[in-house]
């Protein structure tokens, strides 16, 4: 039987997720949802074979990512975001720019415990804080990443 690759045996508890694009810290997040894939069945029904239907691994998809986070000072998102879209994209004779993504759980101390790294990654959606005198928590913008899939490794 394998032997968990658990800190100190037990799960870690992350303290927060880093997200980069190509190695440019982007921010610091609370939650990030989307880190999963889907391998469609393709189904043959071979003729003479009235028993069972072959199943075959057919394309492979994965949902964008959101992540959340309270607002930060950094502009670094927005930079990226105008290398492929608005004046940028058009700067750059309408081609987009995609770019190597990761996200990094990393714990308390600082230390990262995983990253995923994702191909030709590019912003489709920000969403800023709800702004209202009346309104009683944190303010918290969500960032939307569409990807053509992953990679896990330990850092």
């Amino acid at each position: 039987m394998a032997e968990l690759d658990y800190l100190g045996g037990e799960p870690s508890p992350a303290s927060q997720f880093l997200f980069e694009v190509d190695g440019v810290v982007i921010g610091m997040f609370r939650e990030v949802s989307g880190l999963e894939l889907s391998v469609e069945v393709e189904d043959f029904a071979e003729g003479g074979q009235n028993g069972f239907v072959h199943h075959f691994p057919g394309r492979m998809s994965w949902p964008n990512l959101v992540l959340k986070r309270g607002l930060v000072e950094s502009d670094a998102f927005f930079e990226w975001v105008n290398k492929s879209s608005g004046e940028g994209f058009a700067a750059n004779d309408n081609t987009l720019k995609r770019a190597t993504g990761a996200v990094t759980v990393v714990d308390s101390v600082g230390t990262r415990l995983r990253t995923w790294s994702f191909d030709s990654a590019f912003a489709v959606r920000w969403s800023g804080p709800q702004l209202s005198v009346d309104a009683e928590g944190t303010l918290e913008e969500s960032l939307e990443i569409s990807h053509q899939g992953f990679r896990s490794r330990k850092p």
